[in-house]
């Protein structure tokens, strides 16, 4: 089976292809803000290494919104064009860490933070919302498991940083592990979309007497 990953849910991006354990392509970007032109670029010389994709999927966060939208928008366009499964992993549970167990923490704006515990490249608690002290007792509870973030955490300075991987995705979907969504892919969700109701437009009022615009 041959796997496409694209994995853009943090700053440091990547696309990998492999194919029976395989890894034929792989290359990693940068991309501060959007990902967009970045990404389609090196998506095109991935797809001319290989001549057919059985299976494509994408890191689903938590991260960047934006980064992930996009993954998933270029993904089903792939789908469409090639013809392959389309399936979603969370970007955390395939960090390039050198253990097999490990926990996560990320922040979450708002005073708040992300915490999940990743067992064999799955998810076996979280990622849910948690606040400081919250996370802090869970770390205590998983005794040994050492800490990891995605990017740089303020208040958690010693946990160790590691980038999402998608040759990591790309193995786990080979292997049918850790999928947590499939056709349908949408990034991960901490909290409720914030919505603002759209202001309403001042009244005009109507003069007592005619306006008289020159004297």
């Amino acid at each position: 089976m041959t796997t496409l990953a694209i994995e853009t849910s943090t700053a440091q991006g990547s696309v990998a292809v492999s194919s029976s354990g395989e890894i034929l392509f792989l290359e990693t970007f940068i991309a501060a803000r959007s990902h967009g032109s970045a990404l389609f670029a090196v998506l095109e010389r991935a797809r001319g290494e290989v001549l057919h994709i059985d299976q494509i999927v994408v890191g689903l966060g938590p991260g960047s919104y934006a980064g992930i939208r996009i993954a998933i928008a270029a993904a089903i366009g792939l789908e469409l064009g090639v013809g392959a499964r389309l399936v979603g992993i969370p970007s955390i549970a395939a960090l390039d860490a050198s253990v097999a167990h490990y926990l996560v923490v990320g922040d979450a704006r708002r005073d708040s933070f992300y915490f999940a515990a990743v067992d064999g490249g799955i998810c076996s608690d979280g990622p849910r919302l948690a606040t400081e002290d919250e996370v802090r007792a869970a770390t205590e509870s998983f005794g040994t498991w050492p800490l990891y973030a995605a990017e740089p955490v303020p208040r958690f300075h010693t946990a160790t940083i590691a980038a999402p991987s998608a040759p990591i995705l790309a193995r786990q979907a080979a292997e049918q592990r850790g999928i947590v969504q499939s056709d349908s892919l949408e990034p991960i969700y901490l909290r409720e979309p914030q919505i603002t109701t759209a202001r309403r437009s001042p009244v005009m009022l109507r003069p007592s007497k005619p306006a008289r615009w020159f004297e």
